[in-house]
């Protein structure tokens, strides 16, 4: 009788998975996820990744026996063996790496004790050849597998290496995630349901509310020509769509509707917006689950936001459980989630992050305030969206206000030939969405910048720092709000809702913002958080020096409704600040100012970027994985992975702040069952930098009880207002 090699045990039923019934389960899953020119390479990839499991020691520890076995690399090892050099190479990264992640190349001189690749296939393993009776390889095509390799490539090799990265990285997509769908239906862990969205009907809402809009000025009527301008596009094939429309201009709405329409037409899979900041994804998020609440379930993927915590009375069970499935591979047709998740889950090494890379494919992909892709990392964000584009039959809307010039930027970093359509191409109409002026008054103290905010019925004042955010909120008197990062998402949250009701009672009360009383004049203090997509409207914005996208996003947040006369963004720079050398950006700034009389103008907008690229293309360059390898036998990507950071949390910390009884509950829980609870406890998470966290230790008020997510434990070091404080309240005994 022959031997039954196990793969895994059911622990409820006691039912066995052989390794040959879980290879080529996980075989047929691959293939069908994979794109037509990988298919037979994907089923092979499939097929090896779990053969170590063939070895007598790891059938004894499945059986009961407590030893640890490594199997991941005898499959690596035997595509080596079996496959020609690049086919088996790419098979090495990712058979090797699909329990922990896809190792860094190492050196082939590597000896067995390194975890890189060339180490780890340099062990040894016990006999795993039976393999070769128990599983049927189907042929690879290798002419075809090479033709697509290199197409776009063949002369460039640099651009070789970033596409056979890209390639590993969505081929490790595709395994994991059918490996660990096979695995789950094995186990009973099978979804009842799926997330679902009827494009068609989603449509046909979009359209609904844009024809329930009446044009009758003339800001009405110049915002439906400009939409008009989109759709007329719909039927127009490219792989990039450069979306270019004024704050005010119904971007959101015309943007969704594009992507349905594309979406139908190209009987796409999916549609994924990706938002730069978790501050702002809220407020789409939640007009999109009004908008399309009965026929079309939205997916939220975001590091502050868990299905866990939503309320059980309005979310059935089945709905949250199928929730939390599609979050961890993006299987769902409409998808919101943030900047930072979109490409770690193009540029990450590990199984949980790349298990989404594959399903990236046959989808819209639509990046609003597009133009906050980090400048560091322009060139791999934009080589990740030309990758996606050209192979994985996808396509992507590039969504701003303050458009770069994407299409000179594609052909410098990624292809020389992307297919870009700008739709907007006729611009006269943009000065009719031109709400504000912008006055650059120079140096100022700060308790002049009060005096003029007195003055208005409501102000908005962005700084470039947080504890100047702070220190001016101090000064404030009257009704005064204040934002930033040290408070935490919670508490940014519920402030921003108090700032937009007392808004509109102000505006309800004094319709032509005349004789407003002092106590009822609002004063809003806050760093940039607040620019990017967050619905205010204010009377007057005062905007510290900074990027002229900074300060035109401000402006959006001025007169965001058009109903006032001679509103004003004042630009300035604190006197306070003498002696503080200005970064290159703001010098740059001074010198449009002093060249454009309208800054928000598109000629200014593109030369800033231009000038701001150009300054930039060093730093650009740097941030590419092939600046640190030059071969495919020698790529670095779990060290890529760790350094690949679009916000920088090297020099910026999360902290967790308990601020109710329920975060009181969970941070309890974490002291005495350890870490698991991360994303629960993302909502009353702040940012603090790491000499900030050191100083709280120091004092004792912050501990992460072993676990590496620290929490602040004294009260009297958070204050709902204004955030996290950093010395302690005095108390006067009697």
């Amino acid at each position: 009788m022959s031997q039954i090699y196990i793969a895994h045990i059911n622990e409820k039923t006691k039912k066995i998975q052989t390794v040959k019934e879980h290879s080529e389960n996980t075989a047929k899953l691959c293939r069908d996820f994979a794109i037509s020119p990988l298919k037979d390479f994907m089923y092979v990839l499939g097929l090896y990744h779990d053969i170590g499991k063939m070895q007598p020691s790891f059938q004894k520890k499945i059986r009961g026996a407590n030893i640890r076995v490594e199997h991941s690399a005898c499959g690596a090892i035997a595509a080596k063996e079996d496959f020609p050099y690049i086919l088996g190479l790419m098979m090495e990264y990712c058979i090797a790496g699909h329990h922990s992640g896809i190792p860094d190349a190492g050196s082939k001189c590597d000896t067995p004790d390194k975890s890189s690749l060339y180490g780890r296939i340099s062990r040894s393993f016990e006999d795993y050849s039976m393999y070769k009776k128990e599983l049927a390889a189907c042929p690879i095509d290798q002419s075809l597998f090479m033709d697509f390799l290199l197409q776009d490539c063949r002369e460039d090799r640099s651009l070789l290496v970033d596409k056979f990265a890209f390639l590993t990285r969505y081929c490790f997509s595709c395994l994991v995630d059918a490996d660990s769908l096979d695995t789950a239906e094995f186990c009973g862990e099978g979804l009842d349901r799926q997330m679902t969205a009827d494009f068609p009907a989603c449509l046909q809402r979009v359209n609904d509310r844009l024809n329930s809009f009446v044009c009758k000025t003339s800001l009405q009527r110049s915002r439906a020509l400009l939409q008009q301008q989109v759709f007329q596009k719909a039927d127009q094939d490219a792989e990039i769509y450069l979306m270019n429309m004024p704050t005010g201009s119904g971007k959101t709405l015309a943007s969704i509707k594009f992507a349905l329409e594309r979406g139908i037409r190209g009987k796409k899979k999916r549609i994924i917006y990706i938002i730069p900041y978790n501050s702002i994804i809220d407020q789409t998020a939640e007009e999109f689950e009004t908008l399309f609440q009965g026929c079309g379930e939205i997916l939220r993927h975001q590091s502050t936001f868990s299905y866990e915590n939503e309320d059980e009375d309005n979310r059935d069970e089945d709905y949250i459980k199928a929730a939390k499935k599609a979050a961890e591979n993006w299987d769902a047709p409409l998808i919101i989630t943030t900047m930072v998740q979109f490409f770690d889950s193009i540029y990450d090494n590990k199984r949980r992050k790349l298990r989404k890379l594959h399903n990236m494919a046959d989808s819209i992909l639509v990046f609003d305030e597009a133009h906050l892709m980090p400048v560091e990392y322009l060139k791999p964000c934009l080589q990740g969206i030309a990758y996606i584009t050209r192979y994985l039959n996808s396509e992507a809307v590039f969504l701003t206000a303050t458009m770069p010039d994407f299409s000179n930027l594609m052909k410098q970093y990624a292809w020389k030939n992307s297919r870009i359509l700008t739709l907007i191409q006729d611009t006269s109409l943009f000065s009719q969405f031109q709400k504000c002026s912008y006055q650059y008054v120079g140096k100022i103290s700060e308790e002049s910048i009060l005096e003029r905010t007195f003055a208005c019925p409501s102000s908005l004042i962005i700084v470039n720092s947080k504890k100047k955010a702070r220190r001016i909120y101090g000064q404030c008197s009257g009704k005064k709000y204040h934002l930033s990062t040290y408070m935490t998402a919670h508490d940014r949250k519920r402030v921003l809702f108090a700032i937009r009701e007392e808004l509109r009672y102000l505006e309800e009360e004094f319709p032509d913002d005349k004789h407003v009383p002092k106590e009822r004049r609002i004063t809003i203090v806050s760093t940039s958080l607040i620019e990017a997509g967050v619905d205010l409207d204010v009377h007057t914005v005062f905007r510290e020096l900074n990027g002229l996208d900074s300060i035109l996003q401000a402006g959006g947040r001025c007169n965001r409704e058009g109903k006032r006369e001679n509103a004003q963004v004042v630009l300035f720079e604190l006197e306070e600040d003498n002696g503080i050398k200005g970064n290159e950006c703001i010098n740059m700034v001074r010198g449009i100012l002093r060249k454009y009389p309208d800054i928000s103008c598109p000629e200014c907008i593109q030369e800033y970027y231009k000038r701001l690229f150009d300054m930039k293309s060093q730093v650009i360059q740097e941030n590419r994985i092939t600046k640190r390898c030059h071969n495919i036998d020698s790529i670095p990507f779990k060290t890529y992975a760790e350094d690949f950071r679009l916000i920088d949390s090297r020099t910026t910390v999360s902290l967790v702040v308990p601020i109710d009884a329920e975060s009181r509950e969970l941070v309890e829980k974490l002291r005495y069952a350890g870490a698991g609870l991360a994303r629960k406890l993302q909502l009353y998470t702040c940012s603090v930098c790491e000499k900030e966290l050191n100083d709280l230790i120091r004092q004792h008020v912050a501990e992460d009880f072993g676990t590496g997510i620290y929490c602040l434990t004294n009260p009297d070091y958070y204050n709902q207002e204004t955030g996290v404080v950093f010395e302690a309240k005095d108390y006067i005994m009697d």
